[in-house]
This record gives C-alpha cells, structure tokens and sequence, in this order.
C-alpha cells in the first residue's frame, strides 16, 4: 500500500490538469492521513483550487477537527512534496458523512463468516446447548477470523 501512496505524486504529476484525477489523489491521501477512525467521521466533499472542504457530521467534530488541519495540511503536503492544499475547511453535513458509509450486505457478510468454520471451530461450539447461541458463536468467530484475513490480506 505504501507503494501507492509513493506514486501518487507522480500521478499527480502526470495528470495534474485533470481535475477529477486531482481530485481523487488528494482525496486518496486525505483519507490516508485522516485514518479509519477519523474518515467514518469527516468525508471530503469538495477540492476548489487549494481549498479541500471536508463534511463533519456535527459542530463537535467540526471543532475538534478544526484544530488538526494545519498539521493536516502539513502532512498532506510533505506526501505531495509541495503545496496542493492550503486550506481545510470543515463543514457540517451528517448526510454526506451517512453517504460516505459502506452499504454492508448481511448475507455476504454472513457467508464469508460460515466459510471461516473448521472442524474444531464446529467442536468448541457443540458445548453449546442453545442452537441460537450455538449459531451466534459461530457468526461470530467466522467473522472474526474473516475481518483477520481482510486485515492481513492489506
């Protein structure tokens, strides 16, 4: 993934009078600076010029988000190795951040999680009388081992 990341400026670049290859690179990065805690909770939304608008889902993360946009920018920058962003601006706008969230499919979700389930797996869970407290467990460490495969497979 680094790899990408150290690519981008050449792509930028390569393409940098195309706004919408522009746009996705600084978004790219945005996201990647922000982290996956931050980016459930500030989407970017907008690149006008230098100008990166980010959407916040309340006046609470707009406030203390506020307060991270120079090292933000900083950042951001030092990827780029100069200035494509001068500005951050924060605003609120819950349905962009709702918009931003993946749409799960429960029935994938829930096959990629029965695929997880070995023998032993099947064997620690037949101590449980309960057939849907049996079936829960097994969602649940089929899952589990599931996001360690995505995760591992990043």
């Amino acid at each position: 993934m680094d790899d990408i990341f150290s690519a981008l400026p050449v792509l930028l670049d390569q393409h940098n009078d195309n706004e919408d290859v522009r746009r996705a690179v600084i978004f790219a990065v945005w996201r990647r600076i922000a982290g996956e805690s931050l980016v459930e909770h500030a989407v970017p939304v907008g690149l006008d010029e230098n100008r990166l608008t980010i959407a916040v889902g309340d006046r609470n993360w707009q406030r203390n988000i506020e307060q991270l946009a120079k090292e933000m920018i900083f950042k951001m920058n030092y990827i780029f190795g100069r200035p494509e962003v001068r500005f951050i601006e924060f605003v609120v706008d819950a349905d962009a951040i709702n918009e931003s969230k993946p749409r799960s499919d429960p029935a994938r979700f829930e096959a990629e999680a029965l695929d997880q389930i070995n023998d032993s797996l099947r064997k620690a869970a037949d101590g449980i009388r309960d057939d849907e407290l049996r079936r829960r467990f097994l969602l649940a460490a089929g899952s589990c081992l599931a996001r360690q495969d995505r995760m591992a497979a990043k």
